[in-house]
């Protein structure tokens, strides 16, 4: 450990993948370069944070967030670095705003960033805003080195990424001529409650004459991303909860401390390279219990099968068929709790329904455990309906609330877990089902978008980022008391897959989609936002689907975590085996995915591609492409060693080609889809 008073110029900060270079004066705390070994600097200097108080905002007037006023008169106060971080205290000497900064080595080739703000002074602060990451590239956007990877996302369509030149959303504008740098910015803003719900937190600078730069944030309530142009550089700043954006401010008393929004930042040599280090990243910061490392197939009743309506007659012989098909976890969806068939506006008290299971929901759950497979149940804990038992049990100050009143939205009301009353309602839900049914595996739906968040105790931004940490930490809670159990980390598919959540949760559910050709693109694009281990892919195979539209639904669960569903149990001989066949082989590859990382021979996925590529390469160099035709016969090609070898379906056979420069791959017309297995 060393520690430092006096200034040097600069610190030299080295983890086995990443050079950080930090210039510690005069003037703010800047980042004056990181690099892989070998490489060039993917940054160029800039000041490490920008914090924004109510009382002062920029130096100059800009979009952006960039060039505080506060950030502008930070200085170094001391540093300490060990082999896996480096802290960093800075001081405004006008409020007496302290800036604990730690930079954290997470995988190889990646580092998670926050800060931590603390009032020194004597007078309160109101911190309005500030940056996780701020940081500039070394060449302009006019310099057409960039192109920019982004997600657009929304229910149905988890997942919709692009990739483009950078200067489609920042134009030339002739900056040397005003001398000045620009006012405007490229927004990425997440609102509300579903913190993916319609965008993102993850974007990529790929540079054609460089490294590629990753980014992800790490925040369960509002969060955005933009870049910004300079005269000598692109700004790069990553914020949670903004006042513009998402109506957040905290005010600090002398003593008093805030959190940012962690953020994590990889370097690779290209787009996929700069993917994979963000995915040992996502590994890394993962808390990870025993009951984790056996990836489970799970079968789920609800998409394109029961809906939400369960019953001891339509269950058992899905439960026959999901065993059969290989299936080592069963996990009733919605629709247990209650004898209505429209519920929303009822649910919030977590006990059986009286008579929807004839001999009551332990028959059923006894059927699954006589099957071979783990039971499972699905609850939507933060969520009262206003027609519920539990409204009246709880009091008004554990609700979320807005302007004196509840928020309500599609008649229900949204619990604030800051209050103890919300989390021993939720502790009290999974409990009872942990010791009453003794399940396995409880699937965490979130199925309403609450807006700001609650103004009940401050800034309505500020009680949603609260609301997020302390889920965050019921959700650890929960496990602790629960080792044995999984949690799903689910909201109307993949509205809330940030890794706040994730970092914690087993199994992210990546969409809602019930077409599996659109499924497909949900399924290629998933390793940008999640873990493949973690990606619940729902492959639900159908008596009515031809033979290659069973192969791309069954791929689509393959490529990550099988999420099985469907009426396994009306499927033909032919159709039943090749589910079984492919139950097979995703257990076969589920621990080689685990360690994994991905690539795109295609590119990014396009929403309407009529051809999709996904690739996993294996520590040993082995690499399995899945490849889905949605269209038009075409082609894939893959540098590859050895012919690829199709894996699935067994037969038939696609045709593929090996000459002096790769592969070939030939893709039939859809839909259809094949894995094949490579050097």
């Amino acid at each position: 450990m060393t520690t430092t008073s006096a200034p040097p110029t600069t610190v030299h900060w080295k983890t086995p993948s990443l050079h950080l270079e930090v210039a510690l004066g005069p003037g703010p705390v800047r980042l004056l370069g990181l690099r892989r070994p070998g490489a060039a600097s993917v940054l160029a200097a800039h000041p490490l944070i920008e914090v924004f108080l109510a009382a002062e905002g920029r130096v100059r007037s800009a979009a952006g967030y960039t060039g505080s006023r506060v950030g502008s008169r930070l200085r170094y106060v001391g540093h300490e670095a060990d082999d896996d971080t480096l802290r960093l205290t800075q001081l405004d000497p006008v409020t007496g705003l302290e800036v604990a900064s730690t930079l954290a080595r997470r995988g190889d080739g990646a580092l998670r960033v926050s800060h931590r703000l603390r009032n020194t002074g004597e007078e309160p602060v109101t911190v309005t805003a500030v940056s996780t990451l701020s940081l500039r590239t070394p060449a302009p956007a006019t310099s057409r080195r960039y192109r920019l990877v982004e997600g657009r996302s929304e229910w149905l369509g988890e997942g919709d990424w692009s990739e483009r030149p950078l200067t489609s959303v920042l134009r030339g504008l002739a900056l040397d001529v005003t001398a000045q740098d620009a006012r405007g910015r490229h927004l990425v803003s997440s609102t509300g409650g579903w913190s993916t719900g319609s965008v993102l937190p993850t974007g990529v600078l790929v540079d054609a004459e460089g490294d590629a730069l990753a980014w992800q944030v790490e925040v369960t309530a509002g969060w955005l991303w933009e870049l910004s142009q300079r005269q000598d550089g692109v700004v790069v700043n990553v914020c949670g909860p903004t006042d513009l954006e998402h109506q957040f401010a905290i005010t600090l008393a002398p003593g008093d401390e805030f959190v940012t929004a962690p953020a994590g930042l990889a370097v690779g040599a290209d787009r996929d390279a700069a993917i994979a280090a963000l995915t040992r990243y996502r590994r890394a910061i993962r808390e990870r219990r025993p009951i984790d490392a056996g990836l489970p197939v799970v079968y789920n009743d609800f998409m394109n099968t029961l809906m939400g309506q369960p019953s001891t007659e339509a269950l058992e012989p899905l439960i026959a068929a999901a065993a059969a098909a290989g299936a080592e976890y069963f996990c009733i969806d919605a629709g247990w709790f209650t004898d209505a068939t429209e519920y929303w506006d009822a649910i919030g008290v977590w006990r059986e329904a009286s008579a929807r299971f004839t001999g009551g929901l332990a028959s059923v759950i006894r059927s699954i455990r006589d099957a071979g497979m783990v039971p499972g149940l699905w609850i939507e804990p933060e969520i009262v309906g206003v027609e519920s038992e539990a409204l009246a049990a709880l009091p008004d100050d554990a609700w979320f609330q807005r302007h004196g009143a509840p928020v309500v939205e599609a008649d229900r009301r949204h619990l604030d877990l800051r209050h103890p009353a919300a989390r021993a309602h939720m502790d009290d839900a999974v409990d009872h089902l942990v010791s009453t049914f003794g399940v396995g595996f409880i699937k965490i739906d979130y199925n309403i978008e609450p807006g700001a968040g609650t103004d009940r105790t401050g800034a309505p931004g500020l009680g949603l980022l609260e609301h997020g940490r302390a889920l965050r930490a019921w959700l650890r809670d929960a496990q602790r008391r629960h080792p044995e159990v999984l949690f799903e980390n689910c909201a109307s598919g993949a509205m809330r897959m940030d890794y706040a959540l994730l970092s914690v949760a087993h199994l992210q559910s990546t969409s809602d989609q019930q077409d599996p050709t659109r499924s497909a693109a949900v399924t290629a694009s998933a390793p940008l936002s999640v873990l493949p281990e973690q990606a619940g892919n729902w492959a639900y195979p159908a008596a009515g689907m031809s033979r290659g539209e069973l192969s791309l639904s069954m791929v689509n669960g393959i490529m990550g975590r099988l999420y099985l569903s469907g009426h396994l149990d009306r499927l033909d001989e032919g159709q039943f085996a090749l589910v079984r066949e492919a139950v097979d082989l995703h257990k076969e590859l589920r621990h080689v995915f685990a360690e994994s990382t991905p690539f795109w021979p295609l590119g990014v996925p396009g929403w309407d591609d009529p051809v999709l590529a996904l690739g996993f390469v294996a520590d040993d160099g082995i690499r399995y492409l899945a490849v889905w035709s949605r269209g038009e016969a075409g082609r894939v090609e893959v540098p590859a060693a050895t012919r690829p070898t199709q894996i699935f379906p067994t037969g038939p056979a696609w045709t593929v080609s090996l000459g002096r420069e790769g592969a070939v791959i030939d893709v039939p017309a859809g839909p259809d889809a094949a894995i094949f297995r490579y050097e």
